[in-house]
């Protein structure tokens, strides 16, 4: 049976409110009280429930986390980021993955809404923001991240995808690829959308022509990588493309497999092969994978510490940070 403050006044002999205040303010309590209650405190194996305690007074000690791919170790950075900030602050973390799945997206957001987190940080797979105001009406502080908000009433934390996906056609085009595929998808992920609205910029603005195709995926996986290679080792060779934009770097990763495998074609002579993120597996790849980086922790120390300013002040002005992209060239671009 649990330990009440209750059971540890009636060992030492004291009252509640002096076991309260042993607990609180032990500067107003006498040397001889503070002794009896730490003793009995020790002998009863009492554990203080500071958690239920700051909710009482009104302050949850925990921040809801929803991501939209808990597989894609990108994500699993960003979340250790924030855990990282959380711990400075006594707060802990509640982690949801939606599996890029509406209905489990709806279910945790209902879930961290009744609980009255303190904040919400959401990797958002689709088109969230009414219920996001539900948030803001609860008075729950809510701050998007992987994702620039279009709505000036939250705040957000992200890479500049469209620069990113810029980066990436302009590093193929500058390494002589004329016939680019973008392999992403779903498109209904803003992610996507921005990363192939800057390769068709990159594109559009070369020097010489650069043919641009779309490959779409279902998911953003290695398994639906290695799918999309398969369709693009059955078309007849002078059909292939000579260079792959991946929308992430699973993609990019399943795509790698399944055209390499066997020596059915050489990367990156026959075919050069980009990613985004630049997750750890990028560089340890069988051909090491160019990719566009970005600063993943950083992503989730910064959301998390404007989640908790802004749950500590109401009124304050939501903002969009963005971070830069990084360029990162290894072998499967250059050889």
């Amino acid at each position: 049976m649990s330990v009440s403050i209750r059971d540890v006044a009636q060992r030492a002999g004291v009252s509640v409110g002096t076991v309260s205040n042993v607990l609180n303010r032990p500067e107003e309590v006498s040397a001889d009280s503070v002794q009896r209650v730490s003793s009995a405190i020790e002998e009863l194996g009492y554990v203080r429930n500071d958690a239920a305690r700051k909710l009482r007074a009104g302050v949850s000690t925990t921040v809801g986390f929803v991501v939209l791919d808990g597989q894609n170790p990108f994500y699993n950075d960003v979340v250790r980021g924030a855990e990282d900030e959380a711990t400075r602050h006594g707060i802990a973390i509640l982690y949801g993955n939606t599996d890029e799945d509406p209905s489990r997206e709806k279910v945790y957001l209902d879930l961290f809404r009744e609980q009255q987190v303190r904040g919400l940080l959401i990797a958002p797979y689709g088109d969230v923001m009414t219920q996001l105001r539900r948030f803001r009406s609860s008075g729950i502080a809510t701050v998007l991240v992987d994702r620039f908000s279009a709505d000036s009433g939250f705040s957000s934390v992200s890479v500049d995808s469209v620069a990113g996906g810029r980066l990436a056609v302009e590093h193929l085009i500058e390494s002589g690829r004329r016939r680019i595929a973008f392999v992403g998808g779903p498109f209904e992920m803003r992610q996507v959308t921005d990363r192939l609205a800057g390769a068709r910029a990159a594109a559009e603005n070369a020097s010489a022509r650069v043919d641009l195709e779309v490959i779409p995926t279902a998911a953003m996986t290695v398994e639906e990588g290695a799918a999309a290679g398969t369709r693009i080792l059955a078309r007849p060779r002078r059909e292939w493309p000579d260079a792959l934009f991946a929308s992430n770097d699973l993609l990019a990763l399943g795509l790698l497999q399944s055209l390499v495998s066997g020596g059915r074609m050489l990367v990156p002579d026959e075919i050069a092969i980009i990613g985004f993120d630049d997750i750890p597996f990028a560089a340890a790849a069988a051909v090491p994978l160019s990719s566009i980086r970005q600063p993943s922790r950083m992503i989730g120390r910064t959301a998390l510490r404007i989640v908790l300013e802004e749950a500590s002040d109401p009124g304050s002005i939501p903002r969009q940070t963005v971070f830069p992209p990084e360029l990162i060239i290894r072998r499967s671009t250059t050889g």
